[in-house]
């Protein structure tokens, strides 16, 4: 092997010259000088989006890549259940892949396999979303395979049986994972007597008592055309997945039965926002789980850059992190320095026409008061007196995750057809870039004092929490009085 290696060596040696003229020697200076910033946001490929006139839309990005992601995005989740059907939307995600008129589900399996590609789905409490992952050639079939499920699944009896136990199985696991917990009760304060406060899985009577009528009826209700994005990332023609789309989905339904024009609802049930308080007391457990927030604005609402920028202000820390007061988050750092929790981090949850802006922190039982504490400050400080270093940094902090999270071919299809059911189109790079470089200091504290200075919050705690302020106290320091 040595010898080849050498042999080789002294091949391409031979074929290059000895000695570059200066010439050559800039022409590769130039070609290795990497893109700056900006011009690699204008460089991004362009995401294409045609409306069929089923009203499917059909956006895609082509990278060339020899792989890609293709998936169908509905604007369908928990939010659009009722409290007798909440956890259809998350059971029919299970269902839809034992099988369909064409397909066994043994037959569905082997084919997905033998194409090396994955198929997967996910529910929300706004979208159900069905993707495959394949060979960029075998585009065509993944995209048969997709339309398949969705409008040909069998929804069998025995199977419903079987996948019961799964789906509580399912539940069981997610009651041992603190963070899911209290989020669930987040949202169940926070939307009280509204359907955005229903859990995805839903309740265990829900998950026995669920009927295939109960699923039918669910597609039946909002798998319309115009509710769905057809999204592919990779190596995808546009052009091709149209027709793709126009050879398979032609027979989504486009309306509704009895409704003014067959045109089908597209808005969600209203979210009524209540500031209160869920508290699960549990001395055994050795550490406390909880998280504050307030009522923000939904994903297309102009303030939502500017939460996102003091989202990052805020930011996130444990104590497996190295640093001490010197990390950029002052919370960060203080907790660093005073040892108050385990572990914290912001979050900006966005909804159709809501969201929810707070923190989540892991804390010691008798570390509350020194925590909310602390969170109250810099909350308090984020409306009276940030400043434009650390909101500089903050942005360009943003600005990396959000590139870094684009990564491969998997979150760009992601991104798109969130973006298109979001937006109705795909915000590009560089405007996002911009949007996030016009928010100074000035902005942040206005956009904070209208959704946290002096309002009501959300409480959701679990564990050790008799030191946890009651609601009226952390009410109180909503707010400060200064003279």
């Amino acid at each position: 092997m040595a010898s080849k290696v050498t042999l080789l060596s002294s091949t391409v040696a031979k074929s290059f010259p000895r000695r570059f003229s200066t010439s050559v020697i800039r022409s590769l200076e130039r070609t290795d000088r990497p893109p700056n910033y900006r011009a690699s946001l204008w460089n991004t490929p362009e995401t294409s989006v045609t409306k069929l006139s089923n009203g499917l839309r059909v956006a895609s990005e082509n990278t060339g890549n020899p792989t890609c992601t293709v998936g169908l995005w509905i604007d369908a989740g928990s939010r659009y259940e009722t409290e007798k059907t909440n956890g259809a939307a998350h059971f029919l995600e299970h269902m839809i892949f034992k099988g369909t008129k064409k397909r066994t589900q043994t037959q569905l399996e082997l084919e997905i396999e033998n194409m090396g590609a994955h198929l997967n789905a996910y529910t929300s409490r706004e979208q159900t979303v069905y993707y495959s992952k394949a060979f960029s050639n075998d585009l065509e079939k993944a995209v048969e395979i997709l339309s398949d499920i969705v409008l040909n699944s069998t929804l069998g009896a025995q199977e419903i049986e079987r996948e019961r136990g799964v789906i509580l199985r399912e539940m069981q696991e997610v009651e041992t994972n603190l963070q899911e917990v209290v989020f669930d009760h987040l949202h169940a304060t926070a939307y009280q007597g509204t359907s955005l406060g229903y859990t995805i899985l839903g309740p265990t009577e829900n998950i026995n008592s669920i009927q295939r009528s109960d699923l039918t009826d669910y597609i039946s209700t909002h798998y319309k055309a115009p509710r769905i994005v057809l999204a592919g990332a990779g190596g995808v023609d546009h052009e091709k997945l149209c027709g793709l789309a126009d050879k398979y989905l032609s027979g989504l339904s486009v309306s509704y039965e009895g409704s003014p024009e067959g045109v089908p609802d597209l808005a969600p049930p209203k979210a009524l926002y209540t500031g209160s308080e869920i508290r699960v007391r549990d001395d055994a457990m050795p550490l406390a789980h909880v998280a504050l927030a307030v009522e923000t604005c939904g994903w297309d609402n102009a303030d939502n850059v500017a939460l996102m920028v003091a989202n990052t202000l805020i930011g996130s820390w444990d104590r497996s992190m190295g640093g001490g007061s010197n990390l950029p988050s002052r919370l960060a750092g203080n907790c660093a320095t005073d040892n108050v929790c385990h572990s914290f981090q912001s979050f900006n949850t966005n909804y159709t026409d809501t969201g929810l802006w707070g923190i989540y922190y892991v804390a010691e039982p008798l570390e509350h008061e020194t925590m909310v504490y602390q969170i109250m400050s810099e909350w308090m400080r984020l409306c009276t007196n940030v400043t434009e270093m650390e909101v500089q940094r903050a942005k360009n902090i943003l600005k990396a995750n959000m590139l870094l999270q684009l990564d491969g071919t998997t979150p760009v299809c992601e991104d798109i057809g969130r973006q298109i059911l979001c937006y109705g189109r795909r915000i590009p790079l560089q405007e996002m870039d911009e949007r996030i470089n016009s928010i100074d200091a000035a902005t942040i504290m206005s956009v904070c004092t209208k959704y946290i200075y002096d309002k009501c919050p959300v409480i959701s705690a679990v564990g050790p929490i008799e030191q946890l302020d009651d609601y009226g106290i952390i009410r109180s320091k909503m707010w400060w009085m200064r003279t």
